[in-house]
């Protein structure tokens, strides 16, 4: 599996007047470990557009377990874990200093074609390729 962890130190304008993270911004946290994850296999959003394709998320959940806080540095996974009909990242945030679970979630993508607009049931051959599995 390709697997990528970033770390990201929680800023005040992402959390309410508490000091709870929005949970809005999880969405945010998933997005720049997905982008991060991409680069990894040298098919970033930039790439894959310049590929000929769009990748839209159709799906995506989240399970809130623990808030994360002002100030607070946590630790996002992202992981590819389908890859041959659709892009499905699975993701977990936890606490970097105690490893404790905040969250998790997934997300799904899908191939589009950039110039008929049709989906695709398969994954295009240059995800296959960037992930070395064709």
């Amino acid at each position: 599996m390709i697997k990528h962890t970033i770390d990201i130190q929680i800023p005040f304008h992402d959390v309410d007047m508490m000091e709870v993270v929005w949970h809005g911004h999880y969405v945010k946290y998933f997005e720049i470990a997905r982008c991060a994850l991409l680069d990894t296999i040298d098919y970033n959003y930039r790439q894959m557009r310049d590929s000929g394709y769009a990748w839209p998320v159709i799906d995506l959940r989240i399970r809130y377990a623990k808030p994360a806080a002002f100030g607070q540095i946590i630790t996002v996974h992202a992981e590819i874990v389908e890859w041959e009909n659709r892009l499905k990242i699975n993701y977990q945030i936890t606490d970097k200093l105690t490893g404790t679970r905040l969250t998790k979630g997934h997300s799904i993508q899908v191939a589009i074609d950039s110039q008929t607009n049709t989906m695709y049931f398969e994954s295009p051959r240059v995800l296959l390729e960037k992930l070395g599995v064709d």
